[in-house]
């Protein structure tokens, strides 16, 4: 396994098409870059979005938890979850969170390219 797989976030909405979807991306990407991105320990904030249009998850990659526990007690949480309430507010459709309890999770184990494997 890589040894920087680090700690992750992941953040998941579901949405109601996508404009709504296209929409919440550009709205979540601006809130990475204002709130988020120039944190120790940052590595990347990608975002998947369904080809049906009805879910986005927002991955966000930690150095370590380490990290990212840092960021929860130095930032401005407040005003980070005020942009979101109004990015949220500011869809032209809705989009609902579907994350339950604290969205983290250690990256356990990971496939990388390689060769085929043979036998059991």
């Amino acid at each position: 396994m890589d040894t920087d797989a680090g700690f992750v976030s992941i953040i998941d909405y579901t949405t109601d098409g996508h404009t709504t979807q296209r929409e919440l991306v550009s709205a979540f990407a601006e809130i990475q870059e204002r709130w988020v991105r120039f944190y120790p320990g940052f590595h990347s904030a990608r975002f998947h979005a369904s080809t049906d249009g009805t879910r986005v998850y927002n991955v966000v990659r930690w150095e370590d938890e380490a990290a990212y526990r840092a960021f929860v007690e130095e930032s401005d949480t407040e005003g980070r979850m005020a942009a979101i309430i109004a990015a949220l507010d500011g869809l032209s459709g809705t989009a609902e969170p579907r994350m339950s309890g604290v969205p983290t999770y250690e990256v356990v184990r990971e496939v990388a390219p390689g060769p085929r494997r043979v036998g059991p």
